[in-house]
């Protein structure tokens, strides 16, 4: 059965789509997700649950390659 165009506009009311839910962080003001960790500061509900500073690198050994091997072995 075909449908009119009232029927087909009601049938999709619930189709549309919604915004994203923001807050604002508590210690640094900036929107945030909800129920997700402040990518800024990396608390969640008052608590630092990621941490954010930096480590320092370290310096690893390189391995050779396998073409450098086959000449050091000659």
């Amino acid at each position: 059965m075909r449908h009119n165009r009232s029927q087909r506009g009601s049938t999709r009311s619930h189709h549309g789509l919604k915004g994203i839910a923001l807050t604002k962080c508590p210690d640094c003001n900036i929107a945030v997700m909800r129920h997700q960790a402040c990518s800024n500061c990396g608390k969640y509900r008052g608590k630092v649950v990621i941490n954010l500073e930096k480590k320092p690198k370290t310096k690893t050994a390189k391995t050779p390659k396998k073409s450098e091997k086959k000449a050091e072995a000659k």
